[in-house]
């Protein structure tokens, strides 16, 4: 699977893939029962059979089920989520979007917190 090929999931791809990586497996009806507005159960399954041959998830039969788990690590996933919320919401400037976060958080941010966040930016800066 190309990297961009997993940037471009759907919403609803990205709503199966979310439930896959909480949950490690998931039937069609697991995924049905948690997923937010659900379409029917054909649509589901014809999605994540779409999603298989993607190469986003596989799957192994149990019985007469299939039971689905992703392919990629959920650190895989949640690098992609964040580089798409980088470019839909802060232009891809990270200083926006750390800043964004800092503000949502800020009552929790204590200073540990700040600690951590500091060295963070140093062993960044010593990295370059």
């Amino acid at each position: 699977m190309k990297k961009s090929e997993y940037d471009t999931l759907s919403k609803r791809e990205r709503q199966i893939m979310d439930i896959l990586h909480r949950r490690k497996e998931a039937s069609v009806t697991h995924v049905l029962q948690e997923i937010a507005d659900p379409p029917s159960y054909s649509s589901i399954r014809a999605l994540m059979n779409i999603m298989e041959k993607k190469g986003y998830i596989k799957y192994r039969k149990v019985g007469l089920k299939y039971i689905y788990s992703p392919v990629i690590t959920s650190q895989k996933a949640v690098k992609g989520e964040v580089k798409r919320l980088l470019k839909t919401y802060f232009d891809n400037s990270m200083e926006k979007a750390v800043a964004a976060l800092i503000d949502v958080n800020k009552s929790n941010l204590d200073e540990n917190d700040i600690n951590r966040l500091h060295d963070l930016i140093e062993k960044a800066r010593i990295n370059e």
